[in-house]
């Protein structure tokens, strides 16, 4: 497979048989020795990133793998990185040299790398060059390829670096393995389109992809008749959700349906940005049953002037505008919020801004 030829769709009726090949295989190894192989699952970096770990471990749970919390115990080791720090790269490149010792121990251990570190290309020469005992690389876009991936190299015994797909699409029906039996996490879309000038997610995880309302209002009403309390809605930026799909519906819509599922639990999202954080989605929030009164709104900063070097699309007064209509609607909302301090060009001038905006808002976390 040439690392520059982009890898064409991935069927679910393919995906399947290289999950059933898998099964059995590890089934034969507990029929002849009485234990399941074991596959450790390690995640760095956000929300996201939690709940696709949450798909890796149902992809190896349905290939046979029983999912151990010590990754000495395993036979397969899925790292799940992360790429908006440099720290979570370096730390995450230490954590996959610990791993060395453990393939001298069981040279049959199979070791993936896998997730947004892994869409730089610099970064998979890391693991080509410095890292030898990887035996597979993947991206975010490709974490339905893992049975596929798996399957190749235990044939081939070869090391493989997966290119990008051909096309970035949103993959359906995959296992979920949850970590919670009260809290879920439900991912609404994938991708950002924002290109804020500091940020690498765009680059990474590609643009923005919507699932289907219908998938989507059916995973989380099966929640809820599991009784799942606490649902948190993801995406890069939740509010841009369905703007892709031209269907004139829009990620207000898709809590007031939400919404109108009968039960007991708690529905959040996160993250939005505020230019897309409507009037109709806060009023939504405050008539809501179950929306829970909560709202992450990353500010950044608080000087027009770095804001738009960040390439943010709002101000101050807009985004003002936004939490002050948010408190009016909902006196008792809790904001939270995430500031830059430091933005190259940043002054003194500027900074004071960001604290006479903290002063304004008072976040209830920051």
């Amino acid at each position: 497979m040439k690392k520059n030829t982009p890898m064409p769709p991935l069927s679910a009726a393919e995906q399947q048989q290289y999950i059933n090949a898998m099964r059995a295989e590890n089934d034969r190894v507990f029929e002849a020795t009485g234990k399941r192989r074991g596959a450790f699952v390690q995640t760095f970096g956000c929300q996201q990133n939690e709940a696709d770990s949450e798909k890796f471990a149902g992809m190896c749970q349905e290939m046979g793998y029983a999912i151990v919390a010590d990754p000495a115990l395993a036979d397969f080791i899925v790292v799940n990185t992360c790429a908006i720090r440099e720290h979570a790269e370096k730390r995450t490149l230490s954590i996959v040299g610990q791993y060395k010792h453990l393939k001298e121990k069981n040279p049959a251990l199979v070791i993936a790398v896998c997730g947004c570190m892994m869409a730089q290309q610099h970064r998979q020469d890391d693991i080509k060059f410095r890292y030898p005992y990887v035996d597979f690389v993947m991206g975010p876009s490709s974490l339905h390829r893992l049975p596929q991936l798996l399957c190749q190299k235990l044939k081939t015994g070869k090391r493989i670096y997966c290119p990008e797909e051909a096309e970035y699409t949103v993959v359906e029906d995959l296992p979920i393995r949850r970590e919670s039996d009260y809290r879920a996490w439900v991912s609404v879309m994938y991708g950002c389109n924002n290109f804020c000038s500091y940020c690498i997610v765009p680059y990474v995880r590609g643009r923005e992809r919507s699932r289907e309302k219908e998938k989507i209002v059916a995973e989380v009403r099966e929640l809820v008749e599991r009784g799942y309390k606490d649902i948190t809605l993801l995406g890069q930026n939740v509010n841009s959700y369905a703007k892709d799909r031209a269907e004139g519906y829009d990620f207000a819509d898709l809590l007031s349906e939400l919404d109108a599922i009968e039960g007991d639990f708690v529905l959040r999202f996160m993250t939005s940005h505020p230019k897309d954080a409507s009037r109709k989605l806060i009023d939504v929030m405050a008539s809501s049953r179950h929306i829970a009164h909560q709202f992450h709104l990353p500010m950044q900063s608080g000087s027009d002037a770095i804001l738009s070097k960040m390439n943010r699309r709002y101000n101050t007064e807009k985004y003002l505008g936004i939490v002050d209509y948010m408190k009016e609607k909902m006196p008792d909302v809790t904001i939270t919020s995430d500031i830059i301090v430091g933005f190259p060009g940043e002054t003194e001038e500027d900074f004071a801004g960001t604290m006479q905006m903290l002063e304004r808002v008072r976040f209830d976390m920051l």
